[in-house]
């Protein structure tokens, strides 16, 4: 028998940014809200072993390479060969306690419940946590959301030992800072750690199967993070298929490629993807099952085939960014409680914290001259900009992409210094449907990066005023021929 005060209008199982916004939306509605997480403190493994801890080390990274290019070369950084990992995130616990506090006070505000423990479903509408100390409680809800992450996608033929040969969870928790590094991979988490460790003076070389990588970015980002990366040392090896990776025994990690060549280094780091944590669910008893790459299948709402049980985040799939997940919770909620989930994802921005980093909103070339028969695009390199001189943060590029007439702003896309905090400017142009001319007429403060948005908008005018002459050259031509 289970007593009233055991059931819930929501239970969220997983309180990372999807199952936290999940669990903050269902509140809102007026919804009783249980959310259900496995560690002591709220935050999932973007506390434990993602974002907070990846971004920390690529921040003492950036302040080291910074601080030299910065002093114009007066100072020198220099560092022990047996550099402990452990030394460069001194304030790592700082920086989690920090965020898991606000997290804590947020969900308390929204009087959203908490239980410790491990969920599983008993049923479609029943789900049993186990606690810590081993007692069961099981809990009945009317709507149930999946928010319980990923861990890293190991391929069979890698024997990953997390010592030698690492994954993406195990890779921070290497003793001393490897002399060199080879990556397996050309996404996100590959490409960020390739750059960290390649700014921290690691001999990183990148393999991958496609040409390049990042390759759902615009090809004019991904130029810019190729180019910086070489430029650290780093070399970025595509259309290489890996057919098995051992450790020698000895001292080095060693890659074998399908055409013979076999790549050596301290160390290997495998970041080929990810796959969705529902395995402890029992997710066959409420009636589903994980697709063949181990992800959970949901709708335009992120509802799975089960129409009340959400699932959101890593749990499917791409793009498995935090931004990206929030919004996706928040979105399942206002279609489980008001029908209708409004807001468009193409005006979700994603970051990416390479060094330098890249940030996109909105429509790339591509996308704009597939649905609009074409584009027009303005650009401006940092090199332009005074601020990016003062940085001595010259390397990047701001790219705005408009309708073909150059007037509608349909797409923001930025790499380099700053790009994560610059796009949220264009993401608030393309929510006000704003035009590519409120750009070039408003007033920035300077010298700042946020000017590269009246340069790159100029640009567009200048080619849309050529354009409109060469019409209108063509037009008189035809005129005085007929």
């Amino acid at each position: 028998m289970i007593a009233a005060n055991d059931h819930y209008d929501v239970v969220v199982i997983g309180s990372g940014p999807a199952g936290q916004n999940a669990a903050i939306e269902a509140a809102n509605h007026g919804a009783r809200v249980l959310i259900v997480e496995r560690e002591k403190q709220v935050g999932g493994a973007c506390v434990q072993y993602g974002t907070i801890p990846s971004k920390t080390l690529r921040e003492t990274a950036l302040t080291l390479t910074a601080f030299r290019r910065r002093s114009g070369g007066v100072y020198e950084i220099s560092h022990d060969s047996q550099l402990s990992i452990s030394s460069l995130m001194t304030r790592l616990d700082e920086v989690v306690q920090a965020h898991q506090n606000a997290t804590q006070q947020c969900l308390e505000m929204a009087n959203v419940e908490r239980a410790q423990g491990r969920a599983s479903f008993v049923s479609t509408h029943e789900i049993a946590i186990k606690g810590v100390t081993g007692e069961t409680r099981t809990v009945t809800t009317q709507y149930a959301v999946i928010a319980t992450g990923s861990r890293p996608r190991n391929p069979s033929n890698v024997d990953v030992d997390h010592e030698n040969i690492l994954d993406s969870d195990s890779v921070l928790s290497m003793t001393y800072l490897p002399r060199s590094i080879v990556v397996l991979g050309g996404g996100v988490i590959a490409c960020e750690y390739a750059a960290t460790f390649a700014s921290l003076g690691v001999k990183v070389t990148m393999v991958d199967k496609w040409p390049s990588p990042l390759g759902f970015l615009d090809s004019d980002l991904v130029e810019v993070f190729v180019d910086h990366f070489r430029s650290n040392g780093g070399e970025f090896r595509g259309n290489c298929d890996v057919s098995s990776i051992d450790w020698d025994g000895i001292s080095s990690a060693r890659v074998f490629c399908n055409d013979g060549e076999v790549l050596t280094a301290d160390k290997a780091l495998v970041a080929q993807g990810r796959v969705a944590n529902v395995e402890s669910l029992n997710i066959e008893k409420a009636g589903l099952k994980s697709t063949v790459r181990g992800l959970l299948a949901v709708n335009g709402h992120c509802q799975t085939d089960v129409p009340h049980i959400y699932a959101v985040g890593d749990t499917i799939g791409p793009p498995a960014l935090a931004s990206a997940s929030m919004e996706q919770g928040r979105r399942a909620m206002c279609h489980a409680f008001s029908g209708s989930s409004e807001a468009s994802s193409t005006l979700i921005p994603s970051g990416i914290y390479t060094i330098p980093e890249m940030a996109t909103v909105g429509l790339t070339e591509k996308e704009v001259i597939a649905e609009h028969g074409g584009a027009m695009v303005g650009k401006v390199d940092f090199s332009r900009l005074a601020r990016a001189h003062i940085m001595a943060s010259s390397s990047g590029i701001l790219k705005l992409v408009a309708d073909p007439q150059g007037q509608r702003l349909l797409g923001v896309q930025i790499a380099g210094d700053g790009a994560t905090e610059l796009v949220h400017l264009g993401q608030m142009a393309l929510l006000n449907n704003m035009t590519v001319d409120t750009f070039a007429t408003t007033v920035f403060n300077f010298p700042t990066m946020a000017e590269g948005y009246r340069l790159a908008a100029l640009d567009i005018i200048y080619r849309r005023d050529k354009h409109k002459e060469a019409t209108t050259v063509d037009r008189q031509t035809e005129l005085q021929l007929s």
